[in-house]
C-alpha cells in the first residue's frame, strides 16, 4: 500500500469512528421508539423467535444493556457499534469485485453517511442486525468468487443464517444467489458441488430455533410474515411512495450514484462479469419482491436494508470506474463529493427534529408519535396516580404504550397488554397477586370512547396525562382504573393468522 492509499483508508477509518461516535451521543440523548421498547421487552425474555420476526434483534439488545443497563443508550449499544465490522464488509467486498482502495472507501463512507446506515443502527428494529448481516453475505461471496474454495460457503452459510436470524426478508438471498450462479458460465460449476448445499445447511441449523418456535406455535410467526405477499387488492397508490422514500433514506446524492452505478452495471460499462452479476442480483432479487408488495400494501422504508450493501457498492463503481460523458461526470464529482456533508446533515437535522420538533415550528411530523419524546415525564405522573389509585398492573390496549411504560415506569412495575397476549407467549404472565384487585388502563383519550366496560364491573377514569414535544402535545392518555373482571382480565381472542382455529386454541392462549 503506497503512502496516498494508507492515507486514505486512515482517513477513512477515522472518518467512520467519529460517525459512530455521533451515533452514540445521539442514542443516549433521543427517548426510545415504541418498536424500540417493544423489543427491549423480548429481550429480557429470550427466545427462538417472537409472534413479529426472529429473535437477533433481542439478542443484540440484552448484550448492550448487559453492558450500559437499560437506558436509551444500553438498548441501542451493539447496534451502533455493529456498523464498524459492517463497514470492514462493505470495504472489503468493493476492493474484492472492482479492485482499488478508492472504490472500497467510497462504499464505506457512502453506506455510512446514508440514514438507513446512520439512523438504521441507531434505532434498533430487526432491520439493523440485518444490515449488518447483508454486508457479510456479499462479503463471502465475493470471496467464493474471489478465491475459487469451497469452503467460503460455510461463511456464505453463517451470514445468511445470522440474517434469516433477524429478519425473514433474508430468504430473498436464496433466489438470488441461484440467479448469480446461473447466469455467469464458470460459476455454473458450482452447482454440482456440494459446497453450497453445505453453506445452505448451515444456514439453515442457525435458523432452526426459529423453525422449532413456530412448530411450537401453530406456526403463527411465518403465517404472520408470508401472508404479506398475498395480494388480495390492486392498490397501486402505494408503489409512488416507494422512490420518495428510498431517495431519503439514501439520501438524494448517495441514491443518485446508486441509481448512475445499477445502470452502468446492467449496461456493462466496467468490471467483471461475475462481480456486476453478483452486485445487480442481489439489489434486484429484492427489490422486485418489494414492488410486487406495493401493488397492494405499504412498503416500509427499512424494509430495504439488506439492499443496501449492494447498493454502495454500485454507487463507487459509478463514482471511480465507469468512463461517464462530461455532463455525467460533473453529476458524479458534484454527488461524490457533497454525498457525506449531506448525510451528515439530514443526520443532525432528523435528530434534532425528533427531540425537539422546532426545526417544524413543533408542528407534527413523522417522527412525534414513534418516538418517545415526553414518555419520561410523564411516567412520574402515571406513576403517582397508579400508587394513588391503589392498581397493582398497569395495562395498556397496543404493544407500543405497554414497551413505553415498562421502559419508564419505575424498573419491577407490573405492566401488560390486555389484548393481543401473542406477543407475550415468552413472557412469564403476570401473578394474581401482581395484578391484584385493580388494574390501572392507560389508553389515547378519545370522545365519548370508554372501553372495557362490558369487561369490567367498574370502570372509573381518575386521571389524564399530556405527552408533549415542547408546547406540542403528541397524545392525551386516558387513567382508567379497573375493578371486578368479568372474565379474564386479559383478552385472550386469537390472532387473526390463528382466527380458523378457534375449537382448538393452544394452550398459550388459553391461561387464565
Amino acid at each position: 500500500m503506497n503512502p496516498n492509499e494508507a492515507r486514505l483508508v486512515l482517513n477513512t477509518v477515522l472518518t467512520i469512528l467519529a460517525l459512530v461516535a455521533v451515533r452514540l451521543v445521539a442514542a443516549a440523548y433521543t427517548p426510545i421508539t415504541f418498536d424500540e421498547a417493544y423489543y427491549w421487552m423480548w429481550s429480557k425474555n429470550l427466545a427462538g423467535g417472537y409472534y413479529d420476526h426472529p429473535p437477533m434483534v433481542a439478542f443484540v439488545i440484552r448484550l448492550g444493556t448487559m453492558i450500559a443497563g437499560d437506558t436509551e443508550l444500553g438498548v441501542r449499544l451493539v447496534s451502533i457499534l455493529l456498523a464498524l465490522p459492517m463497514s470492514w464488509a462493505v470495504y472489503q467486498t468493493a476492493a474484492v469485485l472492482f479492485g482499488g482502495r478508492r472504490v472500497a472507501t467510497t462504499s464505506a463512507i457512502l453506506l455510512n453517511v446514508t440514514l438507513m446506515a446512520a439512523v438504521g443502527t441507531m434505532i434498533v428494529t430487526p432491520d439493523a442486525p440485518l444490515l449488518v448481516a447483508s454486508s457479510f453475505v456479499l462479503f463471502s461471496l465475493s470471496k467464493v468468487l474471489e478465491t475459487g474454495r469451497g469452503a467460503w460457503w460455510l461463511a456464505v452459510g453463517l451470514a445468511t443464517g445470522a440474517a434469516l436470524l433477524s429478519k425473514y426478508t433474508a430468504l430473498f438471498f436464496g433466489p438470488a444467489i441461484l440467479i448469480w450462479l446461473v447466469v455467469v458460465p464458470k460459476l455454473r460449476r458450482w452447482l454440482i458441488s456440494p459446497w453450497p448445499y453445505l453453506g445452505g445447511l448451515v444456514a439453515l441449523l442457525l435458523f432452526s430455533p426459529v423453525i422449532l418456535w413456530n412448530a411450537d406455535h401453530h406456526w403463527v410467526s411465518f403465517i404472520k410474515q408470508m401472508g404479506r405477499a398475498r395480494i388480495e387488492d390492486f392498490r397501486p397508490a402505494f408503489i409512488a411512495e416507494l422512490i420518495p422514500t428510498q431517495i431519503a433514506f439514501a439520501t438524494p446524492l448517495v441514491w443518485i450514484l446508486g441509481a448512475m452505478g445499477l445502470y452502468a452495471l446492467f449496461q456493462r460499462r466496467a468490471g467483471a462479469l461475475p462481480a456486476r452479476v453478483l452486485v445487480s442480483t442481489m439489489f434486484w432479487t429484492i427489490v422486485v419482491y418489494f414492488v410486487w408488495h406495493s401493488l397492494h400494501a405499504r412498503v416500509e422504508a427499512n424494509w430495504f436494508a439488506p439492499v443496501y450493501p449492494a447498493f454502495v457498492v454500485a454507487a463507487a463503481y459509478a463514482a471511480h470506474l465507469v468512463p461517464w460523458e462530461k455532463r455525467e461526470q460533473r453529476t458524479v464529482n458534484f454527488c461524490l463529493r457533497w454525498a457525506a456533508p449531506t448525510g451528515i446533515v439530514m443526520f443532525a437535522i432528523l435528530i434534532v427534529q425528533a427531540n425537539t420538533g422546532a426545526l417544524s415550528g413543533y408542528r407534527r411530523d413523522a417522527t412525534v408519535r414513534s418516538v418517545g419524546v415526553g414518555w419520561r415525564e410523564i411516567a412520574g405522573e402515571i406513576e403517582a396516580v397508579r400508587a394513588r389509585a391503589g392498581a397493582s398492573c398497569v395495562l395498556a390496549p397496543d404493544y407500543g404504550t405497554t414497551g413505553w411504560l415498562a421502559f419508564y415506569l419505575p424498573k419491577g412495575t407490573c405492566v401488560a397488554q390486555q389484548s393481543q397476549r401473542i406477543r407475550w407467549v415468552n413472557m412469564p404472565e403476570p401473578t394474581a397477586a401482581q395484578l391484584g384487585d385493580k388494574q390501572l388502563y392507560v389508553r389515547e383519550a378519545l370522545p365519548g370512547d370508554h372501553p372495557l366496560k362490558d369487561e369490567f364491573a367498574r370502570v372509573e377514569k381518575v386521571g389524564e396525562v399530556k405527552r408533549k414535544r415542547g408546547p406540542l402535545v403528541v397524545e392525551t392518555y386516558a387513567l382508567d382504573l379497573l375493578e371486578g373482571p368479568k372474565g379474564g382480565v386479559f383478552d385472550r381472542s386469537p390472532p387473526p393468522e390463528l382466527a380458523l382455529e378457534n375449537s382448538v386454541l393452544p394452550t398459550w392462549l388459553r391461561r387464565q
